[in-house]
């Protein structure tokens, strides 16, 4: 891997002012770090200043003796004494970026986290991906409170960061409910199973007897739309013998946002039509959606008596949203020139229902056991509709708004986890002995739509050029589901797994772990972990970690069916996405999916020198063979012909998920924090993390013989999919951030360098493009009225930093000027203000 530093700061990657802003606080951070332990030597001051920061004043770092449950069975593990990379952000610290969204405070704290903000993406415009070091959003496992949580219904399949991949959507999970988040950015599936190949984020839910919060928020983006409302609260509530039930709820709207360009193509069938002169030129909407959203979750604990507790947790939320698809213009055969005589913009709207439930029992057992005992159960539920559109093959019979379906997904697990702390008398300090197993129920559901969403009505093209031709079925921007879609599809898994960890000196922890799983769809896989820390001195650690790890291919790809509107090089294709079993799929070459299989190698310091400032580098590197990807949309007229003589009519192409790829990533990630006590005037948080990071595709399967037949344009796997993985996320990301804490003032200032990004092209390399790296720039200042009031005021990319816009040629003439590969999105500054109130 070769990541020079020097190419973080290429000449002309900053404009002026927000050049002298990241500058600025650049220096701030590489003046402190270096003078920290000097610092720290100091005799404290005789007192501290009281108000806001005055937890704050005597400038120690509690990071990193956070006792942490992720990566670990031990109940007294701590940060500092992890042998792999885990990262705590307590609610004090996710509270201080001003923002609400938990997928963008991960973004905004974890240097590795990637975010994007894909548009015109169908249902993944509803529930956006989120990505760790690089790699798939599958490929990281989310937790509540250590346990799995269920993963979307949602597919994510057309031209986004992703395009494959089926994850937990994170922001059904309000940041109101949060306690702490925890990231374990290191391979974890010898302890968890499936999944967990580039980390584990468990989110750790408030738990509280009294007491409680509310807020009022409102914003909106520079340009004047994306408003967003927010209304949040939490409540603390006693239950017998010191138990607890805290209640955490949020209702937000926003409406959507919109940075298209205004349509210069000829729009009616005859050239100098004088309506022309009159058509609204701004035809189309390109960005975020209209959401609307509310969540509830409940935390509960009731002991039963000094040596048991009974638990429960659980969460319910709707989202509702509508997002745009590609404009039909007047001229196109894809209208009903009669119903929609001006073309029209159809819209994708969704409902989503998300339920999850986890009750549980832990405790003590007879000669130092202890136990935990839980059942949980999740469920997503995704229904498509699809407005001011038309079924072209219905004619002027068509209606304007379909059903198109849902999508459902279930998950029921049971864990049963029992673990010991064994004194061993030659050993320095206790053995944890844990084992357990995990019993998992997966169900995949796919309903049709009404049948006007997706049938051929045999009515042709109606009039124009294209006139008595055989016209689009289903609803335009998004085919129904069919009932040959329809259907459930499950599966079981029993995993068991054992965990020993102890120190053989009193400065060398080692931690090694081992899991079994067997899976109902494809068999038996066994994954291994060796992890272990040194201290050389007491201000200094080495540590490391090599495990295996995989990911079953989820329900949905082995069995997701659907016909989409695909736009390649700006003309509509109407693609069908096979399940791997399909006649048709197979005669395209696709294959029964494997399991993806993970080898994982780190290696890091950990650097103490004062209670103040630490600093921690961590190498990595993560190999996964048969990788599981979607296909290139495969198009053409021998597929159409290869797919007709598969009963398949009505579509311009096909694509299948196909093991066909291996790859290599490899990184370094880089955190310091330096707290600064300033005496009667504050105290002063500085925070530096780097990530450097690059994957490679290492190995390609070639054609099946089936696609090779088809002649040399038709690839399984080809530029665009591996451009998308290799190039498609930022190699490097810099967070820098300064939180100043006086009285009952607070103020972050945080900027963060997003690298390049790279499109390619799926056959021709002049059209493929790199997209700058740019710095976001966020400020937020708070203010404590009273004990109980507070008010905060924010901008989050203050500097109004849009991505590159894209090459003309890939723009559909100007329509669509920027990339969905955009780490931070395109829709420019956000302002906002915040009310709070404790009791």
């Amino acid at each position: 891997m070769s990541i020079p530093l020097t190419s973080l700061f290429p000449a002309g990657s900053l404009p002026s002012r927000r050049r002298q802003s990241a500058t600025a606080l650049a220096l701030i951070l590489g003046v402190s770090f270096p003078i920290a332990a000097a610092r720290a030597a100091d005799p404290a001051p005789a007192s501290a200043p009281q108000g806001a920061n005055a937890t704050s004043a005597n400038a120690t770092l509690s990071d990193l003796d956070e006792v942490v449950v992720t990566g670990t069975r031990r109940s007294d593990r701590t940060v500092a004494s992890s042998p792999v990379p885990i990262d705590v952000l307590p609610v004090e610290e996710l509270e201080k970026t001003g923002l609400v969204q938990t997928t963008q405070m991960l973004r905004a704290l974890v240097p590795s986290f990637n975010f994007p903000q894909p548009a015109n993406t169908d249902g993944t415009d509803h529930v956006r991906p989120a990505t760790l070091r690089g790699l798939s959003p599958d490929q990281t496992l989310v937790l509540v409170n250590g346990k799995r949580r269920h993963v979307s219904a949602v597919l994510n399949l057309n031209g986004s960061v992703g395009r494959g991949s089926d994850a937990v959507d994170l922001n059904t999970i309000p940041s109101i409910a949060i306690e702490k988040i925890e990231v374990l950015r290191d391979g974890a599936a010898a302890q968890y199973g499936s999944d967990a190949i580039a980390g584990v984020i468990n989110i750790r839910l408030r738990g509280q007897d009294s007491g409680g919060s509310a807020a009022v928020e409102y914003g909106e983006y520079g340009a004047g739309d994306g408003q967003t409302g927010r209304v949040e609260a939490n409540v603390g509530l006693p239950l017998p013998r010191n138990g607890y039930v805290t209640l955490s709820a949020e209702a937000h709207r926003s409406r959507p946002t919109d940075r298209s360009g205004d349509d210069p193509r000829q729009q009616y069938l005859t050239a100098g039509d004088p309506r022309e002169a009159t058509f609204n030129r701004h035809d189309s909407r390109f960005g975020d959606p209209l959401d609307k959203e509310y969540n509830l979750f409940l935390n509960a604990s009731l002991p039963v008596n000094d040596k048991a507790e009974i638990y429960a947790f659980a969460s319910l939320g709707q989202r509702d949203g509508q997002s745009a698809g590609f404009f039909r213009r007047p001229l196109d055969a894809r209208t009903v020139r009669a119903l929609t005589p001006d073309g029209y913009l159809p819209y994708i709207t969704s409902k989503q229902l998300d339920l999850s439930t986890t009750v549980g029992a832990r405790g003590d057992l007879p000669d130092d056991w202890s136990y935990d005992l839980s059942v949980d159960y999740g469920r997503n539920r995704f229904d498509y509709g699809v407005e001011n559109s038309v079924n072209v093959s219905l004619g002027t019979a068509s209606p304007r708004n379909f059903y198109a379906g849902e999508l459902v997904s279930d998950e029921l697990v049971g864990n049963l986890d029992v673990r010991k702390l064994a004194h061993i008398g030659f050993l320095p300090d206790t053995l944890s002995i844990a084992v357990g197993t995990e019993v998992r129920r997966e169900d995949y559901t796919i309903k049709a739509g009404e049948p006007a969403s997706y049938i051929n009505g045999g009515v042709p093209v109606l009039d124009g050029p294209s006139k008595g031709t055989a016209a689009a079925p289903g609803a335009q921007v998004f085919p129904g589901f069919q009932p040959a879609d329809a259907g459930t599809n499950s599966r079981g898994s029993v995993g068991t797994y054992a965990e020993l960890e102890t120190k053989l000196t009193p400065d060398f922890l080692v931690n090694l772990a081992g899991r079994y799983e067997h899976y109902s769809d494809f068999g038996d896989t066994t994954n291994g972990e060796l992890s272990a820390k040194y201290d050389l001195i007491s201000a200094l650690s080495v540590r490391g970690a090599i495990s295996t790890g995989f990911r079953a291919p989820s329900l949905a790809q082995s069995h997701y069916s659907a016909t989409s509107t695909v736009f390649i090089n700006s003309v509509p294709y109407d693609v069908r996405t096979f399940p791997v079993t399909d006649p048709a799929a197979k005669a395209l070459g696709a294959e029964p999916l494997k399991p993806e299989k993970s080898t994982n190698y780190s290696a890091g310091l950990v650097f103490r020198p004062a209670d103040n400032f630490y600093a921690t580098v961590d190498f990595y590197q993560i190999d996964i063979n048969d990788r599981i990807v979607l296909s290139e949309n495969l198009t053409g007229a021998a597929v159409v012909r290869l797919l007709a003589a598969n009963g398949v009519t009505g579509v311009g192409g096909g694509r299948f998920f196909t093991n066909a790829v291996d790859t290599r990533t490899r990184g370094v990630d880089i955190v310091g924090r330096y707290a600064i006590d300033l005496g009667d005037v504050g105290s002063l948080s500085l925070t530096a993390g780097l990530n450097l990071n690059d994957t490679e595709v290492t190995r390609v399967e070639g054609n099946p013989s089936q696609l090779a037949s088809l002649g040399s344009t038709v690839f399984r796997f080809g530029r665009s999919e591996k451009g998308r993985i290799e190039k498609g996320q930022p190699k490097n990301k810099l967070n820098l951030a300064a939180t100043y804490d006086w009285d009952k003032l607070s103020t972050t200032v945080r900027t963060t360098r997003y690298g390049s990004t790279t499109s390619l092209d799926s056959s021709n390399p002049a059209l493929d493009q790199t997209y700058g790296a740019k710095w976001i720039t966020d400020i937020a200042i708070s203010y404590q009225v009273t004990d109980a009031i507070g008010v905060t005021v924010g901008a989050d990319n203050v500097f109004d930093v849009y991505p590159d816009k894209v090459i003309a040629a890939n723009s559909t003439s100007g329509i669509y000027p920027y990339s969905n590969y955009s780490p931070f999105g395109f829709n420019g500054a956000f302002y906002y203000g915040r009310v709070s109130y404790k009791f």
